[in-house]
């Protein structure tokens, strides 16, 4: 199960412990928040994308779309996601429980600059029904990020 995966992975760092799970899903940004009683923008959602042989995943504030513009320039090719059995296949998490914890090796991994408005966020944790909290700074120690991109608009 992914998130034995998750939690294999935050086991080393002593913080196996902090992965929260909920009776009801927290699939999607909005059953997410209700679980966790915050505001949708605090999810930190999973995009998973391919260029080619590429698998992305962008970590993005929960309120925040991808843009189309944005995302052919900092990546040099068109926004292509993922289907629910390519991310399986690529990054090693169903689509609900996606995260950058204890995925499969080559998936890049990139943080968006809408969450940079919180302290904290809350991605999931490999399961359609966990999360876990962490501030930014843990989110990058975390993560295993390449870099921080501007590829996402979010409401004003």
């Amino acid at each position: 199960m992914s998130i034995d995966k998750a939690r294999a992975y935050f086991k080393n760092f002593g913080m196996e412990d902090q992965i929260l799970e909920f009776d009801v899903s927290s699939a999607t940004v909005e059953l997410a928040a209700q679980a966790l009683s915050c505001e949708p923008a605090r999810i930190a959602k999973s995009l998973s994308f391919k260029i080619d042989n590429r698998t992305l995943l962008i970590l993005a504030a929960g309120d925040a779309k991808i843009d189309n513009k944005k995302y052919k320039a900092a990546f040099g090719a068109k926004a292509k996601m993922l289907s629910p059995d390519e991310v399986i296949e690529r990054i090693g998490h169903a689509v609900g429980g996606v995260c950058p914890f204890g995925i499969n090796d080559g998936v890049e991994v990139y943080l968006d600059d809408s969450m940079k408005r919180f302290d904290y966020m809350y991605p999931a944790a490999g399961s359609s029904n966990s999360a876990i909290k962490l501030t930014i700074s843990e989110l990058e120690q975390y993560s295993g990020y390449k870099t921080w991109v501007d590829v996402c608009k979010i409401p004003e």
